[in-house]
């Protein structure tokens, strides 16, 4: 399976939000099915930190790129360091997840949220696909999220950023699948990663949290044999339920009534 997937989305992997949780794994099990990996993330100590590792463990090339992808000049850092390389392999991971009252940001924390989330995976994917066209083979995944699924409160912002990576990864899997071009959009569910724990998040008998390991295998399986997956039979089931069986205001009224009891309280 190693040269398989190496032959089918290498030579270069690029990750972004890479330096920790997720995006870290991404980086950790494409290096294993030998890619050679670009990270992004904003640190670039921790980069460097993690591109050692990665490259002694598993006998890999890794580059850093440290920029915030939430700026608008994201092509103008990334493509010197990228041009002369074959990047056959996009995760569009990076991400802000904050749970609170809508009201409760900014504004400008919003924009950054959206901008990060959704229009830095739009401008890589738009880069890096034209690329893979051409050459005919290649892959992209956009990291959405399972409030994508219908209206969530206190993550409103980042549900609304969530629903449209989905959207245009499924819509991309069409399009660009006729090029040989795969494309995922994948919803991790609850994950052990620093995002969740960033959220203080309570447990509760009914979230099952998956080993961020166990995500991202899941994740990577899945690329090239479906247009979106979330991960875990729990979230499916789930998600399966509230979209077949629920009208649209009670899926929402039941989702955001579980992000209270796992969060809040909210004033």
């Amino acid at each position: 399976m190693t040269t398989e997937f190496a032959k089918k989305y290498g030579p270069w992997a690029l990750v972004t939000g890479a330096s920790k949780g997720l995006g870290l794994e991404f980086a950790v099990q494409c290096a294993e099915r030998g890619l050679n990996i670009i990270l992004v993330a904003r640190s670039a100590d921790l980069l460097d930190k993690q591109a050692g590792i990665i490259s002694e463990k598993f006998h890999v090339e890794v580059k850093t790129i440290p920029i915030d992808l939430s700026r608008e000049d994201i092509l103008d850092v990334i493509t010197p360091v990228t041009d002369s390389l074959e990047v056959g392999l996009l995760i569009n991971n990076a991400g802000i997840s904050r749970v609170r009252p809508f009201l409760d940001h900014s504004l400008d924390q919003l924009l950054t949220q959206l901008h990060l989330n959704a229009r830095a995976a739009l401008v890589l994917a738009y880069h890096f696909g034209q690329k893979m066209k051409d050459r005919k083979r290649g892959g992209i995944m956009f990291l959405s999220s399972g409030s994508a699924m219908n209206g969530t409160a206190y993550v409103s912002n980042y549900a609304g950023t969530k629903a449209y990576n989905l959207i245009l990864g499924e819509s991309l899997w069409y399009e660009l699948g006729k090029y040989g071009v795969d494309v995922l959009g994948f919803m991790p569910g609850s994950t052990k990663s620093p995002g969740w724990d960033l959220n203080e998040a309570k447990t509760s008998f009914m979230v099952k949290v998956m080993d961020v390991d166990e995500t991202i295998s899941k994740a990577l399986d899945a690329l090239g044999k479906r247009p979106s997956l979330i991960a875990g039979t729990i979230n499916s089931l789930s998600y399966f339920i509230l979209g077949r069986f629920m009208s649209r205001s009670q899926s929402i009224n039941t989702v955001s009534k579980s992000m209270e009891k796992l969060f809040g309280p909210f004033d």
